[in-house]
């Protein structure tokens, strides 16, 4: 792509942010040139959040029915899923997994527990229930 072929569709998903993306500018060297979105970006990206914000709706309906941890809200509520959870944390995939279950995640002591609420960024009291 060349720095004039740079997308520049105002993508409101942004926020009014920029981002870089590297073109080919007219000497032929990869530079990094600021772009405030692409349509098809924007599209993508709005499917992405809406499909984390049904999870975050369904999983939810679970916790409220004894049927998941509050864990599984808030790790769909943060646009993260099980991978991302444990690889911010530095758990096993498997291991969060099963902190997922209500009677296993009534176990986690306090410093697991805090790990998962800075891996998502709210507090360890927040994490024990639902919004």
């Amino acid at each position: 792509m060349e720095t004039k072929d740079v997308p520049q569709d105002n993508n409101p998903i942004l926020g009014g942010y920029r981002k870089g993306m590297y073109a080919r500018d007219a000497s032929g060297r990869m530079v990094l040139v600021p772009s405030n979105g692409w349509e098809v970006e924007e599209i993508v990206t709005s499917d992405a959040v809406e499909q984390l914000n049904e999870q975050a709706a369904a999983a939810r309906v679970r916790v409220e029915a004894g049927l998941a941890a509050p864990l599984e809200y808030w790790m769909y509520a943060r646009r993260m899923d099980l991978t991302l959870l444990a690889q911010s944390t530095g758990l096993w995939r498997w291991r969060v997994s099963r902190h997922l279950q209500p009677a296993h995640f009534a176990k986690l002591s306090a410093a697991l527990l805090q790990r998962y609420a800075d891996a998502l960024g709210i507090s360890r009291d927040a994490l024990t229930k639902l919004p």
